[in-house]
């Protein structure tokens, strides 16, 4: 080839832009653009706009702490303020109430004794008229009414729940779902007085509260009512009759070995004895269901003068 000089490229970059003189010196100019006090200026606007959260967790809690205790002393000043100022209101309102109580208690008192003295007048009456109008059979007429106390040799027996017994919703033994507990029931004692009938007692009385043919024992509750009192365990039975011929009928009869199964099988305790004399004391009222007028002397027009209600 001939010796023709050969031209060497270029290879510089084209300079689009002028640089910086400073370009070297990157973070001088920032601190210099940017002062400090920016910054500081920066930190104390986020913590104006934070507020109380910018507080630390435990001076938050201790706080929340002092204004709940603060407000609780407030509620309970508040509230012993207000019944201080209402106890006399209180007070006197109670006492009032303690003045009718004791008002109206004293009054029923006095109504109740009126009506026992009244029921006392009334069966006395109903005794003097039943011996006028019995004749010669006044003595066995007040005696099987039960206007009259009967003294006489008969059998005590005394009939009381088992040891331990325990209320519970009663029932009759024979319902499937009833759980026994020993208690005498109400159908115990019905059977017991009629078993005493059957076997030839005159006259029967329990805790002393006379029966006559229009006596009921009825249950309310765990309670046995007879005429619609209460009684309580245990219960004596008094009848008036032949002591020892009367308490072998008895013991002997299917009620008395109804009385003898609730012994061996439940608990139920039982106690019967001859006695040479009990007293039975009358019934404290008698009601007449029905009365019949007495046949009087006919009239000449074939009717009787005899009047009377049922």
């Amino acid at each position: 080839m001939c010796g023709m000089s050969q031209q060497r490229p270029d290879r510089s970059t084209p300079n689009t832009s002028a640089a910086r003189p400073d370009a070297s010196m990157s973070l001088l100019t920032n601190v210099m653009d940017h002062s400090l006090d920016d910054g500081y200026a920066e930190a104390a606007a986020r913590k104006a706009e934070a507020g109380v959260r910018g507080l630390p967790r435990t001076l938050r809690a201790k706080l929340g702490l002092a204004a709940g205790l603060v407000l609780a002393a407030l509620v309970v000043t508040v509230g012993a303020a207000q019944a201080r100022i209402s106890a006399p209101t209180l007070a006197k309102e109670r006492e009032e109430l303690i003045n009718r109580i004791q008002k109206g208690t004293g009054e029923a008192d006095k109504q109740q004794q009126q009506v026992d003295a009244l029921r006392d007048d009334v069966s006395r009456m109903q005794r003097e008229a039943l011996k006028q109008t019995g004749g010669g059979k006044a003595e066995l007429l007040a005696l099987l009414s039960g206007s009259t106390q009967v003294t006489g040799p008969g059998v005590k027996l005394v009939v009381d729940d088992a040891k331990g017994a325990e209320s519970s919703g009663g029932g009759p033994r024979e319902s499937s779902d009833f759980s026994d507990t020993g208690r005498v029931r109400d159908r115990d004692m019905q059977r017991v007085i009629n078993g005493l009938w059957e076997s030839g007692a005159e006259a029967i009385s329990v805790n002393g509260q006379r029966l006559t043919s229009l006596s009921a024992i009825r249950a309310a509750g765990d309670a046995i009512l007879v005429d619609n009192k209460p009684l309580v365990p245990p219960y004596t039975v008094l009848a008036v009759g032949d002591g020892q011929r009367l308490s072998t009928a008895f013991q002997d009869s299917a009620d008395g070995q109804y009385l003898h199964v609730l012994q061996e099988n439940y608990g139920v305790r039982t106690r019967i004895s001859a006695e040479t004399e009990v007293t039975l004391p009358p019934a404290p009222s008698l009601i007449v269901r029905t009365a019949k007028p007495q046949a009087g002397p006919a009239t000449s027009g074939g009717a009787d003068k005899g009047k009377g209600t049922s």
